[in-house]
């Protein structure tokens, strides 16, 4: 049997601490983390993409289904009747171009966000008013949107935090 891919699922907020242990026990894994921009500057900046589970490469058949269900904070592979789940090879090839394009773009806020999109401003004097993206500016997660004034006729720009904005 060769290697596949399969779905770990890990206990609540432990995917860190499991994916130390494959670290350290050798293991191929892929453990997909996006960059957000959360509202609290003390919350983490770095989220699982998929909460509750990373993906593993074994082949089975030497390691064994019980190494992962035994493993401290893991709760398992995902199993379809009672078989573990191969993920295919072009879907975790798929996943990581995701993962890098969602980086490219500067992490989840910023997914899709291209200049001429409409956003709505949810935090700070501005909220509640509806603006539209205009750039992304260096430094400290800044952005620069357009509000429109005095019956949409005039567009002023305004520089706002990233977690004072949501795209619509």
């Amino acid at each position: 049997m060769t290697q596949h891919w399969y779905a770990l699922r890990t206990k609540p907020r432990k995917e860190d601490t499991v994916w130390q242990q494959l670290l350290n026990q050798g293991v191929e894994h892929y453990y997909p983390r996006v960059r957000v921009h959360p509202v609290n500057p003390r919350a983490r900046k770095v989220r699982a993409y998929f909460p509750g589970y990373m993906f593993i490469r074994a082949n089975l058949e030497e390691t064994g289904v019980s190494a992962f269900l035994w493993m401290p904070h893991t709760l398992g592979l995902v199993r379809f009747g009672g078989e573990p789940a191969v993920v295919p090879d072009n879907l975790i090839n798929e996943l990581k171009q995701r993962i890098q394009e969602i980086a490219e773009a500067g992490g989840e806020v910023f997914d899709g966000l291209k200049a001429g999109d409409k956003v709505q401003i949810h935090e700070g004097p501005f909220a509640g008013f509806e603006a539209i993206f205009d750039a992304r500016l260096d430094g400290q997660e800044r952005v620069r949107v357009l509000l429109q004034f005095i019956n949409n006729q005039r567009e002023v720009p305004v520089e706002l935090d990233v977690s004072q904005i949501r795209k619509e």
